[in-house]
């Protein structure tokens, strides 16, 4: 729908948070309106400017990931300079942080500090661990999340070596989005009750969702995953990946019977075959003959047209070409289903100069609107 007014609009969000599951999550709440104020060591700011390719100053990834923000700087292990910060956080509905277990507290800044000056703050922390548990303090990326979580073990190659994601899954789906999920109904708890509340986002302990099918397999049979042997992790014929003669691969997710009867139907595969229970490994070894044996357009054409859930895996030109990625409009990236016209990118000609702008060259003091603090 399109509307005038966006669904947090009025909503103060003060984000301490760097690099990717933070300020994506703080960039759903910029889009839905409210007003995103980002603070960032002085002189460099946040580590992901320097990243490559560059926007301008800025790099690409920053500019996507914190457009339609405003970026300020502050050294928080200045008492001076924390001070500004804890003002701003009082005048904050939301508080986004990032640091490791602690740390927040110690400068100053932590839930019980903020909680002091503006009961009603809302304060998501995403760690990689939760703020308790044996694990709290260790150092840990989105690989060793999913790692340690079991999820990267349960699809292997022919070695039976796992392989690495094609996204950093962890960060997004297991930081990210839980928290824009949580802060949500932080703030409609808030509306209710009048208080505030203290969200712990683990990005480890959220992977389960992802695994929820799993957990569900082993309440009903006490057995884990085998890793490449289940039906969505390379055990069924009717959900893989298979070669094509010219190098290239199609993806078959046929696992209703009526896709996969009509997918047998036009690959020829024998009719002894179609009933592929207790003979999984020898359809398997059919069908990667049969889709082996022609180039990607063969099959693209054969496919166009049926319901067969097979597709070809696409270039990214391809992808462009058919209309599923839209590189050129940043603002389809989280997608919230109301007009986001309003959100220029950070490196928008038009905010080039402008004290606040993200992207701009130097990190800038804030507006008298906000504190009239520094830099």
């Amino acid at each position: 729908m399109t509307t005038d007014i966006r669904p947090l609009d009025g909503i103060r969000v003060l984000d301490l948070s760097t690099l990717l599951p933070g300020p994506l999550g703080t960039l759903f709440l910029a889009e839905a309106g409210a007003d995103v104020i980002k603070i960032e060591r002085p002189g460099h700011g946040d580590e992901m400017r320097s990243y490559v390719p560059k926007l301008g100053e800025a790099s690409a990834n920053y500019a996507v990931l914190n457009r339609g923000k405003r970026a300020f700087a502050a050294d928080l292990k200045d008492p001076a300079d924390r001070d500004r910060v804890l003002d701003l956080a009082a005048s904050a509905d939301v508080v986004m942080e990032q640091f490791r277990p602690g740390v927040a507290d110690r400068l100053g800044l932590g839930y019980d500090q903020v909680r002091a000056r503006n009961p009603k703050i809302v304060y998501c922390s995403i760690t990689g661990y939760g703020q308790t548990g044996p694990h709290t303090a260790r150092a840990g990326h989105d690989l060793n999340y999913l790692a340690e979580s079991g999820l990267l073990g349960v699809v292997t190659d022919g070695t039976g070596a796992p392989q690495l994601p094609v996204s950093v899954l962890a960060d997004i789906a297991g930081g990210s989005y839980p928290a824009v999920l949580n802060i949500l109904l932080a703030l409609r708890q808030r509306d209710l009750t009048g208080r505030g509340s203290r969200l712990d986002i683990s990005m480890a302990h959220n992977l389960q969702v992802l695994a929820y099918g799993y957990f569900a397999a082993h309440q009903g049979s006490g057995e884990w995953p085998r890793p490449g042997r289940e039906q969505l992790t390379g055990g069924s014929p009717r959900y893989r990946i298979y070669s094509t003669s010219d190098g290239r691969h199609v993806a078959v997710g046929a696992l209703e019977r009526k896709f996969w009867e009509r997918l047998a139907v036009l690959i020829g595969l024998p009719a002894r075959l179609v009933d592929d229970e207790g003979q999984e490994d020898v359809v398997i070894a059919a069908v990667a003959e049969r889709i082996g044996a022609h180039p990607a357009e063969y099959w693209r054409k054969v496919f166009d047209g049926e319901d067969v859930c097979a597709t070809v895996v696409s270039t990214w030109d391809e992808a462009v070409d058919a209309g599923l990625v839209e590189p050129d409009r940043p603002e389809r990236l989280t997608g919230p289903g109301f007009d986001v016209g309003t959100l220029r990118s950070p490196l928008d000609p038009a905010l080039r100069g402008t004290p606040g702008a993200v992207g701009y060259p130097s990190l800038d003091p804030l507006p008298a609107d906000v504190g009239g603090l520094w830099r």
